[in-house]
């Protein structure tokens, strides 16, 4: 591994790619039909997306500043160790093991799935499978063969979806779901409010995918920031307007409570025909999405394989250096996601987790300042505010979750417990060694 990085580094295109690709998955192409099941005001969903912008700029500010002062990859992990101890480090890991990549994986599948169902009489199921272990294969050759087929998909991906929000805002359905009263002045203090913004930051999670694979970027004090902050941007304008094009091309009913908003929602732009084709055109942009995700994520794996005995099996690199046990791990898990899991569970459960470890890892920044690492590094403009508004909106985020979501938090809380036993586990494994 530490060959591939030395020998074979990316550049900023493909280091943005990688935010783009990771940030546009099934996120924004499901999430508003279960965010209107609380809430139907325009301005409300809006603002929903906007605070996602927000919050994501925010965090890859800081983690921009963390980052470039911490030159490793595997992202959280890392951080939180260096940062926090040992064992917070550890659970954001192992937290990025089960679920943070595993789960949004087995999401963008499922969603690919239900996109191109039209076009199969398979399982839902099934054909997310086969397109994981597809994805799964191209990512256990080469890294120059992995930058290539991200960046290619990638910019199918943003083609896509400038394609879809010209025609989207041209278009227009006479009965419609926009609603531009009053009303979200008392939506926006609805608990189904809270709620629906889990949906959102899940959407926007990818925002840190650079910061997974610093080691692998050419120039990271310059372009990991360029390409959170830039990606990050990018993205949440795009987010803004496709759900605008989404609401303005479609019914409440079609809508609410549906995955497949792209589908509805294109089939009117375009018309069948048409539809199906953009159907495709989201299917590939879900194979973007996962194939950033199978790329990232072992990387935080093969870290912690470095670091603890318990996952020292997982260290494995083939000839090219690639963590192939990591990557096949992660490919298992989602797996087991998609067998065990509702997409909604899943999509719920998932963003919940993410949220609460970006937010300990942002609150890292305060002692990192403390430290006075380098100035040559990046540092966040507007210190401490940006991060001061992340922790704050995560922390309401978390209260109102537990609140409103108690099975899923439940399943949160049981997953770091069973990590922390994995910890001691370890250091157990370790000590008798």
């Amino acid at each position: 591994m530490k060959q591939d990085i030395q020998g074979a580094k990316i550049g900023l295109i493909s280091a943005t790619s990688l935010v783009v690709a990771n940030m546009v998955g099934a996120g924004v192409f499901t999430s508003l039909g279960f965010q209107l099941n609380d809430i139907n005001n325009t301005w409300s969903i809006i603002i929903l997306w906007s605070l996602g912008a927000i919050l994501a700029l925010c965090g890859a500010l800081s983690y921009a500043e963390i980052g470039t002062a911490l030159k490793e990859s595997g992202g959280e992990y890392h951080f939180l160790t260096k940062l926090m101890s040992p064992l917070v480090g550890y659970l954001s890991g192992w937290i990025s093991i089960t679920v943070g990549f595993a789960a949004p994986i087995a999401l963008a599948a499922i969603a690919l799935s239900s996109y191109t169902e039209i076009f199969h009489k398979s399982s839902v199921s099934l054909v997310a499978i086969i397109t994981i272990l597809l994805i799964t294969f191209i990512h256990l050759t080469s890294l120059r063969n992995i930058a290539k087929f991200q960046i290619g998909t990638t910019g199918i991906k943003i083609v896509l979806l400038v394609i879809i929000i010209v025609f989207g805002l041209w278009h227009y359905e006479a009965q419609n779901a926009l609603e531009w009263s009053n009303n979200w002045q008392n939506e926006i203090m609805y608990p189904g409010f809270a709620v629906a913004f889990i949906y959102v930051t899940f959407s926007y999670s990818g925002w840190n995918a650079a910061a997974y694979i610093t080691e692998e970027i050419k120039h990271p004090n310059k372009n990991l920031p360029l390409a959170l902050i830039g990606g990050t941007l990018l993205v949440s304008i795009m987010y803004i307007l496709l759900n605008i094009v989404f609401l303005k091309n479609a019914t409440l009913a079609e809508l609410t409570g549906k995955v497949e908003i792209g589908q509805i929602v294109s089939t009117h732009i375009f018309g069948s025909v048409g539809g199906q084709m953009i159907s495709i055109a989201i299917a590939i942009m879900l194979v973007s999405s996962m194939s950033a995700m199978i790329w990232a994520g072992p990387r935080v794996i093969f870290k912690m394989a470095e670091d603890h005995r318990l996952w020292k099996f997982l260290e494995h690199t083939n000839k090219n250096n690639i963590p192939v046990l990591a990557i096949l791990f992660q490919t298992g898990v989602s797996i087991f996601l998609i067998i065990t899991g509702t997409f909604e569970q899943i999509l719920i459960y998932c963003g919940f987790l993410l949220n609460f470890f970006s937010g300990i890892t942002v609150l890292g920044s305060f002692v990192l300042r403390r430290r006075n690492h380098a100035s040559k590094t990046f540092k966040s403009p507007l210190f401490p505010l940006p991060q001061v508004l992340f922790i704050i909106i995560s922390i309401w985020i978390f209260v109102y979750f537990v609140i409103q979501q108690p099975v899923e938090s439940l399943y949160g809380f049981i997953n770091v417990a069973t990590g922390v036993v994995t910890y001691y586990i370890s250091k157990s494994i370790t000590k008798n060694a």
